[in-house]
């Protein structure tokens, strides 16, 4: 866990939040030795290889662009330079905005309380998506969005923060990929899987945003050093989860610290797609951890939530664990230090309400494990209302207690990512791999039902064509009754979409 970080993003209060960063940086690959930054850019603009102080410093250096409502921000996108600022004012702006340069900062300005809106209609898929290094996101209403309100691919050194993001679709704030972000003071309703998806992502902070009225308020999924602190989620199906989901390229989720956060009334209706793994979360759960280890949770109000609490369970909770067999499927490590809670587990469902049935009670724990894992420790256990925690040991909480950590996020910014290989074949194998990472596998697991049909019914119905793929991609279709349509993906380059399906068809788990 990073101790000494050399920035840190104050919090201001604990009902906003923070986050950007994007995929890779450079030109065209040459024939023979190539090496590249960030194929996903459309001919590599804006990929100077600038890396600029993480956060604002390198913006203030650059030329302002204002837009004003009637103006177009894709335009302004298109003319500016790393290291420049996009200053969005007031008004109604219908688009969705590709970020593919590097050292980027989009800052709406609010005022008199009229904020620049970005209004999908419901006929776009996504507000942002940023590809770049770099990037600041700030001070948006997103509304009315199929998929996303702000998506990251593989981007690293991110903050988006003071956004409000309502109905946006899936997911609402969601990198996906990238190393060394913050998202912070945002506000998220309305979104059918997770408000706040971490997926696959190295020293990221989720700082004060409040999240109510979603699936699920806060995900980290297979992501390695995260910090969740002084965020208020209510009303969510699920208030906080911590989850490994088998079948992606990451295999892990460990090292996350959940602290000082209020988790409150979490008794949403789950109303996600039918089938995927966020549809499983009972509607009443606080905190959920799901197989991911080391994980700390630290001095959090948990109260009112009607199923339980805190859950901990294994990858049984998702299907067949051995589907994966590179995802490790037990918890382990999981500490529990001084959390008030109460008036939790009071309306248990499902197979929680029968399992109390059996111990001749109706109410439900305020912290239940299945029973999986090793290491577990619980600090004053005695105060909690609990079941299955048999084989958890005292804390020493002197020794395990996070209070010195102040950030996950580097010391220095993360470096942008360079492709090298030997000739062009090597070349488009790297290319992909990483689009499948970081564009590809937000929605497709390979054998697990995520948002879109998992890769293994892809790879069947296509066997040896990645050309209709990649056609597919870039003008989706409705295919499936279930499944909700799938954004075009046109702003990736036509060799980044076969490659990625190449990629896709040679994918084996």
């Amino acid at each position: 866990m990073n101790k000494h970080a050399k920035w840190i993003i104050p919090a201001v209060s604990i009902l906003i939040g923070v986050l950007i960063g994007f995929l890779f940086a450079g030109d065209g690959p040459p024939r023979e030795q190539v090496v590249n930054s960030n194929p996903l850019m459309r001919g590599g603009e804006g990929a100077s290889g600038q890396g600029g102080s993480f956060g604002l410093a390198s913006a203030s250096q650059g030329t302002r662009h204002v837009i004003t409502e009637g103006m177009s921000i894709q335009d302004a996108v298109a003319a500016a330079s790393p290291g420049d600022v996009i200053e969005v004012h007031p008004g109604t702006y219908k688009e969705t905005v590709y970020i593919d340069k590097n050292n980027i900062t989009m800052t709406g300005v609010v005022t008199r309380g009229k904020w620049p809106t970005l209004n999908g209609e419901k006929k776009l898929n996504d507000a942002f998506l940023y590809s770049g290094d770099n990037i600041v996101i700030e001070n948006f209403k997103i509304m009315n969005y199929k998929g996303n309100g702000v998506m990251g691919q593989a981007g690293n050194n991110f903050i988006i923060r003071n956004n409000w993001i309502i109905d946006a679709g899936v997911y609402g704030i969601f990198p996906e990929f990238g190393k060394n972000g913050i998202i912070e003071h945002n506000i998220l309703t309305g979104i059918e899987d997770a408000a706040i998806y971490v997926g696959m992502c190295d020293n990221v902070d989720v700082l004060h945003n409040e999240v109510y009225g979603n699936v699920a308020g806060i995900e980290i999924e297979n992501s390695r050093h995260s910090l969740v602190e002084g965020n208020y989620t209510y009303d969510n199906a699920g208030g906080i989860l911590v989850f490994i989901t088998p079948g992606l390229p990451i295999k892990t989720n460990y090292d996350v610290i959940i602290r000082n956060n209020f988790v409150l009334n979490n008794n949403h209706e789950n109303f996600a797609i039918p089938g995927s793994i966020v549809a499983g979360v009972p509607s009443g759960t606080g905190v959920m951890v799901m197989a991911a280890d080391d994980v700390v949770i630290e001095n959090n109000i948990i109260s009112g939530n009607d199923n339980v609490g805190i859950l901990i369970t294994d990858l049984s909770q998702v299907g067949d664990v051995s589907a994966d067999p590179g995802s490790e499927p037990n918890p382990d490590r999981l500490v529990i230090l001084d959390n008030v809670m109460h008036s939790n587990g009071n309306n248990p469902i499902g197979e929680l309400k029968a399992l109390m049935l059996t111990q001749m009670s109706r109410r439900g724990p305020d912290i239940l494990d299945t029973g999986k894992g090793v290491d577990k420790c619980i600090h004053n256990g005695g105060r909690y209302r609990t079941f299955g925690t048999g084989n958890y040991a005292p804390c020493n909480q002197a020794e395990l207690t996070t209070a010195s950590i102040q950030t996950m996020t580097l010391d220095e910014p993360a470096p942008a990512f360079k492709i090298e290989a030997e000739n062009e074949e090597g070349y488009n194998r790297i290319v992909g791999e990483r689009a499948f990472f970081a564009v590809c596998s937000g929605c497709h697991a390979y054998n697990v039902l995520m948002v879109g049909p998992p890769v293994a019914e892809i790879q069947e119905a296509y066997e040896d064509d990645p050309e209709g793929i990649a056609a597919y991609i870039a003008e989706p279709y409705k295919v499936r009754e279930g499944f909700p349509e799938m954004p075009p993906q046109a702003y990736l380059s036509e060799e980044t979409r076969l490659a990625a399906a190449k990629h896709m068809l040679r994918v084996i788990e």
